[in-house]
């Protein structure tokens, strides 16, 4: 090479590393408890974006609600998905309650640690298909029978609660106090004292009462055993079904359909385009993420997006870059730019920084790489499905 040529290129390698460090920086925010802290970003301005919420066409959900300082996504993504699914199926719009099944949530694993003597996680999180189990079990109310807050209420928070819980399961386990029903009394207490008591039946037409249950399978009729689970990783053989391996994962849910990362995305892909909605879950912690810029992307100096495959996405699995930390329900979709791109219902604190206050933009190449798992009505993925022998 002359020394004119490799001068050349050194100087467009300095200008190549000059561009990136124009590009990302560290700049002080404010997390949803108040606290102030410093985080790597990235310069947004440059990057084509959908223009608004509208400009997806959004298929039909509520207006995006806080969880506040509570770790229920997984509920709310899944309630916003089921409230999506009951007007695709005819059933009209119908508001229900998010916190009627964290409710409930909490009493099975508090059940699950009993049965395993202190062995099983008891914590806020957990998935989506977590919430259609609480409902086959227990059915649903609308939110307007039950929304979890005590009187003078209007933000939730579960951090003191989570804590008296996790005290009192502790001196159980420490003294031996295995009786479940003495054990899911007590916690039924703290639920009350925090939450509030469920209601056992709820008014529907005219004077009539129904318990939950059967208003989850009389009145909304909810085809609760058509929602199906997928994922895409390598640690079991394609086009079968096993663990999420996640702590979220509380009760080793062996439910997922597993299929290789394009199959995934296309899954995704043709169900919006085809009017059904999405619950899906995987890393919202990332450079690429920015609440004030409404979107989510991976940016190139982590990743050329071109090159997402199944091993990208499998590394960042395996180290823990990629992790199981929140759920979105997918409500739009459209082409810009050269790149799919996904209206994102969050009901996180982050999604209130933006233009847009509920709501993220997903590129695509954000859904390949930390997207994870996602939920939806067998009807969408009617031939992925004719690859599984069950």
């Amino acid at each position: 090479m002359s020394i004119q040529k490799a001068s050349i290129f050194i100087l467009l390698f300095l200008l190549t590393l000059s561009s990136y460090a124009q590009d990302t920086f560290y700049k002080e925010t404010k997390t949803y408890r108040g606290n102030i802290d410093t985080v790597l970003s990235m310069d947004f301005s440059k990057i084509p974006k959908p223009e608004s919420v509208e400009s997806f066409d959004p298929l039909f959900h509520f207006p995006p609600i806080r969880q506040d300082t509570t770790g229920t996504c997984w509920a709310f993504a899944t309630i916003s998905y089921l409230e999506s699914e009951l007007y695709r199926l005819g059933k009209g719009e119908i508001k229900l309650s998010e916190m009627f099944v964290v409710y409930h949530e909490y009493l099975e694993k508090a059940r699950r640690y009993v049965k395993y003597k202190g062995n099983s996680a008891f914590a806020q999180g957990s998935e989506e298909n977590a919430a259609i189990l609480r409902i086959k079990q227990y059915g649903i109310v609308r939110a307007e029978d039950y929304d979890g807050l005590l009187p003078g209420q209007t933000k939730y928070s579960h951090g003191p609660m989570i804590k008296e819980m996790r005290t009192y399961l502790k001196f159980a386990e420490e003294n031996g106090y295995w009786d479940e029903k003495l054990v899911l009394a007590n916690i039924k207490m703290i639920l009350n004292k925090y939450m509030g008591e469920p209601p056992a039946t709820i008014p529907v037409t005219g004077s009539r009462e129904v318990t939950p249950v059967e208003y989850a399978t009389e009145v909304l009729e909810l085809p609760l055993d058509d929602y199906m689970d997928f994922m895409s990783f390598r640690y079991i053989p394609f086009y079968t079904k096993g663990e999420y391996r996640v702590p979220d994962n509380w009760w080793h849910s062996i439910e997922y359909h597993n299929v290789p990362l394009p199959e995934w995305y296309e899954a995704i892909k043709t169900a919006i385009k085809n009017g059904f909605t999405v619950a899906i879950g995987g890393d919202v912690s990332e450079i690429g993420k920015s609440g004030e810029n409404d979107i989510a992307i991976i940016p190139e100096f982590d990743i050329d997006p071109g090159k997402i495959n199944q091993d990208a996405r499998e590394f960042r699995f395996s180290n823990e870059t990629s992790t199981d930390d929140h759920a979105l329900h997918i409500v739009g979709y459209q082409h810009r730019g050269g790149y799919d791109w996904f209206l994102i219902k969050d009901s996180g604190y982050s999604a209130t920084l933006g233009k847009f206050r509920g709501y993220y933009f997903f590129r695509e190449d954000f859904i390949k790489l930390k997207m994870l798992t996602f939920m939806v009505h067998r009807d969408a993925v009617k031939d992925l499905l004719k690859k599984f022998q069950f």
